[in-house]
Order: structure tokens, then C-alpha cells, then sequence
């Protein structure tokens, strides 16, 4: 599959998934699944065997790299789910790009979200907490430092993804 035949479908998506998510924080399965399923199927028509492990490739890597992070309940599973879905669309060469585009923006998106809820310090306590919670307990998830914690600031996701894989479209 081509840049074109990627490009706006993904972009629609990615805008829908963002507005879904600032307002619900929430990214739901009527709009990531089907749309990961087209992928797939667009890539095995278009393709065929390649184009669909190709397909599979970026799905895979998607839930490799980002099913870490829900696994560290640092992500949700709409995320993950939203993540899959474009890497069926792009595959694994891009969607690397745009994963790695993704944590730069998601970085600078958490310092202003933390900002603008007065709460920089606390979040940049907590980072360090979590670290250094690998070095005593090994890759687990932190007991405090979660989605699953009331307490915990949650950011919605979904402009980072958009953000990064719109950039990726141009980075690779």
C-alpha cells in the first residue's frame, strides 16, 4: 500500500480518534477496529501475501512496543488498539517513525499537561519513582503511578498518536 492509499483514511481517523478522546478520554472499538480490519484487507487486495504480512508486521510491532506500556497501565488499551490499527495501515517501517515521533510529542504534550494542571512536579517525582521502581522490582507496574489510580493525572493519548504519525507520513 502506498503513502496515498494510507494518508486519508488515517488522518480521519486519527482526528476522530483525538476529538473521542479529549471529550470521553476514551478511544472506542467501533472506530479502531474497523479500521484496522480495512487496513488489513486493503493491504492483502492491494498487495497481496506481502502487502498483508507487511500489514501484520505493523500490527505486530504496535502491540509489541505499546502493549508494553499498558502492560505498565501507563497506556490504555484504546491506544494500543488505536496504535495496532494504523500499523496495519503503514506498516512497520513507518509506524517505527511514528512511534518514535509519537514519544517526543507525547513528552512535550505531558510537560504542558502536567503545567497546565499545576502538577510538573509531582509528575516528574513520579517519572523518577517508576524508574527507579525497574531497578528495585524489575518491568512491572507501579502500584500508585497508573490509569487505574484515581489520583493519577491522565492525559489523553490520542494527539500524541495523531501528531506523530502525521509527522511520520513526512519522516519517511
Amino acid at each position: 500500500m502506498t503513502h496515498a492509499d494510507a494518508w486519508w483514511p488515517t488522518v480521519v481517523v486519527l482526528m476522530m480518534a483525538v476529538v473521542i478522546d479529549i471529550r470521553s478520554r476514551r478511544i472506542p472499538n467501533w472506530l479502531s477496529l474497523p479500521f484496522l480490519v480495512a487496513g488489513l484487507a486493503l493491504s492483502a487486495w492491494r498487495g497481496g501475501l506481502p502487502g498483508f504480512g507487511r500489514s501484520i508486521a505493523g500490527v505486530g510491532l504496535a502491540v509489541a512496543l505499546a502493549g508494553a506500556l499498558c502492560y505498565l497501565r501507563g497506556m490504555g488499551m484504546g491506544d494500543l488498539k488505536l496504535f495496532a490499527a494504523v500499523g496495519a495501515w503503514i506498516g512497520p517501517g513507518q509506524l517505527f517513525v511514528a512511534l518514535i515521533a509519537t514519544g517526543i510529542v507525547g513528552g512535550f504534550l505531558a510537560v504542558g499537561y502536567a503545567l497546565w494542571h499545576g502538577s510538573l512536579g509531582k509528575s516528574l517525582d513520579s517519572t523518577g519513582e517508576l524508574l527507579a521502581g525497574f531497578g528495585k522490582t524489575g518491568f512491572r507496574p507501579h502500584a500508585t503511578i497508573a490509569l487505574n489510580n484515581a489520583q493519577a493525572l491522565k492525559m489523553p493519548y490520542a494527539p500524541a498518536i495523531a501528531i506523530g504519525t502525521i509527522f511520520s507520513f513526512f519522516g519517511s
